[in-house]
């Protein structure tokens, strides 16, 4: 099981080099971040996009892109539709995003042409690790699905099942967040976090699933609140996966990690036929190598 980011990158560099096709590639931030995992090993880009912006890049920030597969694209629409193109035909592995709009590129993922269409739900991934928990926590979902159906929440929690086996976790532990946990008629998210658990227990997630809900965040993070508040549960501060019943509590607990507690990340979706990153322009160089180092082994796992 990997535990941290730095055993993350490691494994991606051991295992057999993906290859990544970039989206409108001439980003500076996304650039250095890709010429930096393709330095490792863990990568092998394909950069789409104006060809000469991104060996002006290129050239500014002293990184060499002599070796790698640039393809011309001068429109964002068209580079968004030969990035998918190219992972479609099985000639990349994986997709990221660059300076492109992210409705252009899931347009193109979408596309049922071209596109990496599945019968899932596109849904948001973020991994955070803290010194103030003793694994690498996955949130789910906070950038994506506003208000997802209890049908959607299913499609949400298998998508984090399949990045936490990809990351060696035998056994996943999801909790189903509410602001208790007792079922309550008048809290939506309680009724759907005991229904999501049943599911678990009938193993519609699969082997190695558990699912405890509804649970509030102090339980699921913490044994020590969990032994005062007399829940006993497998989950209860040992939680791999936090299922968020909206998409405004992902993004405050997920903005809350990174900004007061420091915590290193990484991102991706899932739900498409290969792994897709959408990194924000305000994520550090090492959150976006961190992202690409994922979305390497989930292509490798996949």
């Amino acid at each position: 099981m990997i535990k941290n980011f730095q055993e993350l990158i490691n494994v991606a560099k051991k295992q057999t080099m993906m290859k990544l096709a970039v989206a409108a590639a001439q980003d500076e931030d996304v650039l250095i971040a890709v010429c930096g995992a393709a330095e490792m090993g863990i990568v092998e880009p394909i950069l789409v996009g104006e060809a000469a912006k991104i060996k002006e890049i290129a050239d500014e920030n002293g990184l060499d892109v002599s070796k790698f597969q640039l393809v011309e694209s001068p429109s964002l629409t068209e580079a968004a539709r030969i990035s998918v193109g190219l992972v479609s035909d099985g000639k990349a592995d994986f997709l990221m995003k660059g300076l492109i709009d992210t409705s252009i590129l899931l347009k193109a993922v979408l596309d049922k042409e071209i596109g990496l269409r599945t019968d899932s739900l596109l849904s948001h991934v973020m991994l955070y690790h803290t010194p103030n928990y003793h694994k690498l926590l996955f949130l789910t979902d906070g950038g994506m699905n506003i208000e997802p159906s209890l049908e959607e929440k299913a499609m949400i929690l298998k998508n984090s099942v399949k990045v936490a086996k990809s990351m060696g976790i035998s056994n996943v532990k999801v909790a189903c967040l509410a602001a208790k946990e007792k079922v309550n008629f008048k809290m939506k998210a309680t009724i759907e976090a005991d229904r999501l658990k049943k599911m678990g227990n009938d193993g519609e997630f699969g082997e190695g699933v558990i699912v405890e809900g509804p649970i509030a965040f102090d339980l699921a993070v913490s044994k020590e609140a969990a032994k005062i508040k007399k829940f006993d549960s497998e989950v209860a501060g040992d939680a791999d996966v936090i299922l968020v019943p909206t998409i405004e509590v992902g993004n405050g607990i997920g903005k809350s990690l990174a900004y007061m507690a420091n915590a290193e990340s990484a991102g991706i979706i899932m739900g498409a036929k290969a792994p897709v990153l959408l990194v924000s322009r305000a994520d550090s160089h090492e959150a976006k190598l961190n992202s690409i180092a994922l979305g390497s082994i989930i292509a490798a796992h996949k």
